[in-house]
């Protein structure tokens, strides 16, 4: 997956495991309070790791300049 792509998916987990969590307090549910909990530390792991993508492709960019303007 692209940078970008890892991040609108990390965004979606977040705001879906929010959802679901604050339902599990609202129903008195642990299992929903739990797999809110879960997909919203899957969808910062996805943004985290999108935003690393974007670091490299920024840090490989950087490389390519300096390599032509050599």
């Amino acid at each position: 997956m692209s940078a970008l792509t890892d991040k609108i998916s990390g965004t979606v987990n977040q705001a879906v495991g929010t959802v679901k969590e604050e339902i599990g307090k609202l129903t008195g549910s642990d299992e929903h309070q739990a797999e809110g909990a879960a997909q919203d530390l899957k969808g910062q792991a996805e943004q985290a790791k999108g935003d690393v993508k974007s670091a490299v492709n920024r840090g490989i960019d950087k490389l390519k300049d300096g390599v032509d303007k050599a």
